[in-house]
């Protein structure tokens, strides 16, 4: 049982250029853990908050003045270590501490234990005999909070090879998809600046419907069929459009604006049209039964929730009574600590509701994710395409394909 000898923190930066902490966790004097923690720009009402006073000094400063409350803990023991941090919170969402530091805590400190086992992270996470990839799942056309105005209302049009036999080949797919596709909007648009996202999706001036048409394109254009051998997704992000006050989705890059029935049928209308294997929050985060509509409308599709779920435990177990999806985003940081966050995918796998763990819009180049997948039996891992901070997970992925543990891919 290797204890925590060395526990420390620094304010450093992630893909956007903005704040973060990153953590260092030493075990028995030679065993190195070290975590950054991301950020994302749309933000579920209920997830945890990210920093006190959204100021990633302040969480820092928690950290150095009790770190001593950490000196000793088996690093193994993630339930220790969690409830170390919510002596020092109290709180339902990690408001007082940042759930930004529960995250890099929580994680450096298993990553400090894999190694102390001398084993790779997933194997740490998880007492299963064997494992297997989840399917890459990456942004090729961005827009709303992930892009500047003139892109898509809809957040994220994705890919997923879901015709490939390995890794490696669902990679490759999804990065010549998306190099397909800035030829076709260079051919459409020859003033295209090759601008992008957030994610690393490209992001040309287009309106929702263009934006599915040329991704669909770029499919077909490299002989794939649409549904069959590559497939689409569509991170919708409607908590975005939606205007509570006027209880309306307000589509203002598009200049329309629908009440809740014509959401409903807006997003059925793209899942059928382009054949969706993933559709991502389709209504607002808090309209329960508009998603079970969706859900049980389209059985083969991954009705995901995102802002619906956050992540949390306790509304998951509310959109499984109420059967608002079928799968569901797994974010750590959505749930502050990595024992939050497993917790919340036990539930999902007892109750069929499919995993897709997720990074999130501002990230670091750390791949600890990727293991998290594996370990969570994600059926997912949406982790983007290109950009150092994307690709860390990716290449991650590879190196993981040498293990003998892992054997093929899951099925969807």
């Amino acid at each position: 049982m290797a204890k925590i000898t060395s526990i420390e923190g620094r304010i450093i930066y992630n893909s956007r250029g903005s704040k973060t902490i990153e953590v260092d966790i030493i075990a028995d004097n030679k065993f190195f853990g070290r975590v950054c923690a991301p950020s994302g720009a749309s933000v579920g009402k209920y997830e945890a908050i990210s920093f006190p006073n959204e100021k990633p000094e302040d969480s820092l400063q928690i950290l150095n003045n009790n770190s001593q409350k950490f000196i000793g803990l088996d690093v193994l023991d993630l339930k220790s270590i969690h409830d170390t941090l919510k002596s020092l919170d109290g709180s339902s969402n990690y408001s007082k501490i940042g759930g930004a530091l529960a995250f890099a805590v929580t994680i450096a400190s298993m990553e400090s234990a894999s190694k102390s086992l001398d084993q790779p992270l997933f194997q740490t996470l998880s007492s299963d005999a064997t494992f297997k990839f989840p399917y890459p799942l990456g942004n090729i056309l961005g827009g709303g909070a992930h892009a500047g105005p003139g892109t898509p209302d809809i957040q994220e049009i994705l890919i997923c090879a879901t015709g490939a036999d390995n890794i490696r080949d669902a990679i490759e797919t999804n990065l010549l998809v998306h190099k397909e596709l800035r030829k076709v909007l260079e051919k459409k648009d020859p003033n295209f600046t090759n601008g992008r996202g957030d994610e690393g999706g490209w992001a040309p001036k287009l309106d929702n419907e263009k934006a599915l048409e040329v991704s669909a394109l770029a499919i077909e254009n490299l002989g794939y069929t649409l549904g069959k051998e590559v497939s689409l997704g569509v991170d919708f992000a409607s908590s975005t459009q939606w205007n509570e006050e006027k209880k309306k989705y307000l589509y203002e890059r598009a200049g329309f604006e629908n009440s809740s029935e014509q959401q409903i049928e807006f997003a059925a209308n793209i899942i059928e049209k382009y054949k969706l294997i993933y559709a991502e929050d389709a209504v607002h985060e808090e309209a329960f039964e508009d998603m079970a509509e969706l859900t049980k409308k389209f059985p083969n599709t991954l009705v995901t929730g995102d802002d619906l779920t956050v992540t949390n435990k306790d509304i998951l177990r509310k959109a499984i009574e109420i059967k608002s999806c079928n799968a569901a985003i797994l974010k750590v940081n959505q749930a502050g600590s990595l024992y939050d966050a497993l917790e919340f995918a036990n539930e999902a796998n007892h109750n069929n509701v499919k995993l897709i763990t997720s990074h999130r819009s501002g990230e670091s180049t750390d791949s600890h994710i990727a293991h998290i997948g594996l370990a969570t039996k994600s059926k997912m891992l949406k982790v983007g395409i290109v950009g150092g901070e994307r690709v860390s997970k990716l290449n991650e992925l590879l190196r993981l394909s040498e293990h003998d543990l892992i054997r093929g891919m899951v099925e969807i």
